[in-house]
């Protein structure tokens, strides 16, 4: 969604509506289920309304740019640049303890946990699906998983943050929604939804480890 209203941006600034510097930072909130909220506007001191049009969406009372979207439309367009920002490298966490007290074995351990489901879904067969039928746990990752450009594009120490709250989401997921069959279980609908959002948390994830200047490892 960031990545949306920022090219609104450009597009506004190229087309001499707005009098903008052509790449500005997008700060992007989920705010409710498949509902993004942004305050560029604002920050520009711009019309919100001129990027609204362009992104089929609104404005709110506050003058923020709200866009409304299905649940789980955001996973297909979670390629493998997703997120990827300018951020100040810098390491931020020590490697032990290995445990879940230390934000940085959360942060990597969810990366190692979302590779391996998506390492072992090719060794079963089960293809990622219709990324649709999400609730509870699963919706919460998706919409962290949203506001992920947005806070990649700001400071480090925010998008630090950011990322341990995006490893705690997805480790809730990865325990609670399994994307795997059990024993003799049959893939399912739901198993290839669910690996299609563990493939989708696994390049975020990875792509955060990245710009703050770690190297993923799907062991630990």
């Amino acid at each position: 969604m960031g990545a949306a209203l920022a090219a609104a941006v450009e597009d506004a600034a190229a087309q001499g509506e707005l009098a903008v510097p052509a790449r500005v930072p997008v700060d992007v909130r989920c705010t409710g289920a498949g509902v993004y909220e942004s305050p560029v506007a604002l920050r520009l001191r711009v019309d919100p309304w001129v990027l609204a049009r362009r992104v089929r969406g609104d404005v709110t009372s506050r003058g923020f740019v709200r866009v409304r979207c299905p649940e789980g439309a955001l996973v297909p367009l979670v390629d493998e640049s997703y997120g990827v920002a300018d951020v100040a490298k810098g390491v931020y966490w020590a490697d032990r303890p290995r445990t879940f007290d230390n934000p940085g074995f959360v942060v990597r351990f969810a990366y190692a946990r979302a590779a391996w489901v998506v390492r072992a879904a090719g060794e079963l067969g089960v293809e990622n699906g219709p990324p649709e039928g999400y609730a509870g746990d699963e919706l919460v990752l998706l919409r962290l998983l949203g506001e992920m450009p947005g806070w990649a594009a700001g400071e480090a120490r925010g998008f630090v943050s950011f990322l341990e709250r995006l490893g705690r989401a997805y480790h809730d997921v990865h325990e609670r929604c399994p994307a795997l069959p059990k024993g003799d279980e049959k893939p399912r609908a739901v198993h290839g939804a669910r690996v299609a959002l563990a493939r989708a948390a696994r390049i975020a994830i990875g792509n955060g480890l990245t710009m703050i200047g770690e190297t993923p490892r799907e062991r630990i």
